[in-house]
């Protein structure tokens, strides 16, 4: 893993490197605006963005004891620690650290490790979902022609918009509400028939990989474990309603931290809807975070969309991806880690054993081969 890691560094260093060459000449890039830009910024709502990344936490941790409450009936408070630990962790050592969360929870409540790491995939699912519902209700109000402007500027999309904008823009507009509903047919399958659906995908997909095939079959049962905690629409509602409180408030951390650059007026001026197109693209640029290195990519990708959605210059585009990040990712790491001083608890240590136990776990539910009769 950490051999894995090295190479996929070096790898994102050389393409950072061969940027930066590419565009020395190509972009102009004033430091001085650069540096205005952030002298200028309203660090009040600066600061009432990292409050709501905050507020978000105990939501985060009131989501995880309501899906766990049917195991052991817990406080929402006695977990915000465990979400604080873990996303510090994943900040500063980057997404290997996910599983701690989990695995701090198990220790923490005395629930089997398996559990939690269900409840964990199960709360990840329900964040990608909501994510996908909140960009879809944006995109409701957001000019067709501003959609096809985010598009990029590569692949099979880039090549539809050029000759099919409006097709490519319903595409961008919808698609997040369409996985959605998706994804819900899929958790009640999941919910109503977990073991065939597993058996029918780790025969299908087995016949091209049977590794995969028992790993995607794992998964799934996996999934069934965590949704036990949903038993009515009235936890399913519960649970739908904390994922999207959680992330409004996310959204909002968004919307006031573009809000807080007033030297640049496409951001002083921007609309909720082009937030959450800026919270997506944040996302997605997360999701194979690496630690340091994957703060600047993220602050690339971020001003990149800035630039081409809303016309914002370089140096006002860098200044707030770097404030995005700075907020929504990187605020929580000083809380983290003075709160890791107060319970004895080294985040290097916890990542290197909730890596492992995960690795156990996987072991332990993976199914035995099947003996040939002598």
């Amino acid at each position: 893993m950490k051999k894995r890691q090295l190479i996929l560094g070096l790898v994102v260093i050389a393409v950072l490197l061969g940027l930066a060459v590419w565009g020395r000449n190509r972009i102009h890039f004033d430091f001085g605006v650069f540096r205005t830009q952030v002298a200028m910024a309203d660090w009040r709502l600066i600061a009432a963005g990292v409050g709501c990344i905050y507020l978000g936490f105990v939501l985060r941790a009131a989501r995880w004891a309501y899906l766990i409450r049917y195991q052991k009936s817990v406080s929402a408070l006695s977990l915000v620690s465990c979400q604080v630990l873990g996303f510090t962790a994943v900040a500063l050592i980057g997404r290997v650290a996910d599983p701690v969360r989990p695995y701090l929870v198990a220790k923490k409540t005395n629930l089997e490790l398996s559990t939690q790491f269900a409840v964990y995939i199960v709360e990840r699912l329900f964040d990608l979902g909501t994510l996908a519902l909140v960009f879809s209700i944006a995109m409701l109000w957001v000019p067709t022609e501003e959609i096809v402007k985010v598009m990029p500027h590569t692949g099979p999309m880039a090549q539809l918009g050029a000759h099919h904008a409006f097709l490519s823009s319903l595409i961008a507009r919808y698609s997040g509400l369409i996985l959605t509903l998706i994804g819900a047919l899929f958790l009640v399958m999941i919910r109503v028939s977990s073991n065939s659906v597993a058996s029918f995908c780790e025969h299908s997909i087995g016949l091209v990989s049977k590794k995969l095939g028992q790993a995607i079959g794992h998964k799934i049962r996996a999934f069934r474990t965590g949704l036990s905690a949903i038993h009515s629409l009235r936890d399913l509602a519960s649970v739908m309603g904390l994922s999207l409180g959680m992330w409004a408030l996310i959204a909002l951390a968004y919307f006031l931290s573009c809000r807080a650059f007033v030297a640049a007026p496409e951001l002083a001026s921007i609309t909720p809807q082009r937030a959450v197109l800026v919270l997506v693209a944040s996302g997605g640029a997360s999701i194979f975070q690496l630690p340091v290195i994957g703060w600047f990519t993220q602050i690339g990708l971020v001003a990149i969309v800035l630039s081409l959605a809303l016309g914002v210059g370089h140096e006002a585009a860098t200044a707030c991806a770097a404030t995005l990040l700075l907020v929504t990712f990187l605020s929580i790491i000083p809380v983290g880690l003075i709160w890791a001083q107060f319970e004895h608890v080294s985040l290097r240590k916890v990542t290197a054993e909730s890596e492992h136990a995960g690795e156990e776990v996987a072991t332990d539910a993976a199914p035995e081969p099947a003996k040939s009769g002598s």
